[in-house]
């Protein structure tokens, strides 16, 4: 009795849902391996590793809000608006790269400070706080740049941020983007705080109860925007690396990436309703969605299909989650 106990636990855990993704994971890439020759080569493999590193940035620092039963709608734009204060100390103001870089980041800490301010003291729901960010950082992009992308073409060493590779220095002939890297530079830390410090401990309380956290003496509202303000600083390293990605900050773009990056956490297994979800999870998610977006297009499915998949699949995410939540 007590080892059907045991196994319709594991069933209905979150280890589960992890193992559950990682399996389509592989799934997908013995299927797009079979149907397209090109899917398997070195080349191709080292595109999906770059377009995860911006989304899979993203989707860590929502997948801490997400875990606190909130949500953040602008960590797209808030990207863009780093991108751009990150361009506008770089090439309007000739300062140096390290000096652009940290603005940028830190561009995207004040603007998650501004979310989790507006939740925690003001009271307003995360999805209204949020999107009210989201059309903010959006307009504030055009504007400080002109309704212009901002080039750096006059400093090649910052688009070595993203580009360069100090792996194919290191060891010749594997030219793997530092953009890589620093994606899983960021998710190991992220990991660490997640898992090993009180931030990391107040954001599962916060998502699972937060009045019992409260009455049980926790500050709520500080540790609610100190989440918020981590989701943002993620964003910002997100812009920093798209701008050197792209060698410029486009204004226009960033709405769109925050669907992706949630949805990358809801597919690795973060729970919706709070109080679950991990950090090696939200990395499997984001390489789903890079995964499935780079074998739909090599198979020359259109667009606009490519997006139904994708919605299909998070929507089968969610409802797995509901369902395991239920049968607890």
């Amino acid at each position: 009795m007590e080892t059907k106990k045991g196994s319709l636990s594991f069933l209905q855990s979150g280890a589960m849902q992890r193992i559950l993704a990682f399996s389509a994971l592989i799934v997908l890439f013995i299927v797009f391996s079979i149907a397209s020759p090109n899917f398997f080569k070195l080349e191709n493999i080292i595109a999906i590793l770059l377009a995860t590193g911006v989304n899979g940035v993203l989707a860590l620092g929502v997948t801490f809000v997400i875990i606190t039963a909130g949500i953040d709608l602008s960590v797209g734009t808030v990207m863009t608006f780093s991108s751009v204060m990150a361009g506008v100390i770089i090439t309007f103001w000739k300062l140096p790269v390290p000096l652009g870089v940290l603005v940028g980041i830190l561009s995207g800490a004040m603007c998650g400070l501004v979310n989790g301010t507006v939740v925690a003291k003001m009271k307003v729901p995360p999805f209204i706080a949020t999107l009210g960010m989201f059309y903010i950082t959006k307009g504030l992009s055009l504007v400080i740049s002109g309704i212009k992308p901002i080039y750096f073409n006059d400093t090649p060493e910052f688009r070595q941020i993203a580009m360069g590779s100090i792996v194919g220095t290191i060891l010749p002939g594997y030219d793997i983007p530092n953009a890589v890297l620093i994606l899983f530079g960021a998710a190991i830390i992220a990991g660490l705080i997640l898992n090993r410090t009180i931030l990391g401990r107040y954001t599962f309380a916060l998502g699972s109860n937060e009045e019992a956290t409260r009455l049980s003496g926790v500050n709520t509202a500080f540790w609610k925007i100190a989440v918020f303000t981590l989701c943002g600083t993620f964003s910002g390293l997100a812009g920093v690396m798209m701008a050197a990605r792209l060698n410029s900050a486009q204004p226009a773009l960033g709405a769109g990436y925050e669907l992706d990056a949630i949805a990358a956490a809801v597919i690795g297994g973060t729970s919706l309703s709070g109080g679950e979800g991990t950090i090696l999870g939200t990395i499997i998610g984001a390489f789903i969605i890079s995964v499935l977006a780079n074998g739909l297009r090599i198979l020359s499915v259109p667009q606009e299909w490519q997006m139904v998949v994708t919605g299909t699949i998070v929507i089968m995410a969610v409802y797995a989650d509901i369902r395991r939540r239920a049968a607890k």
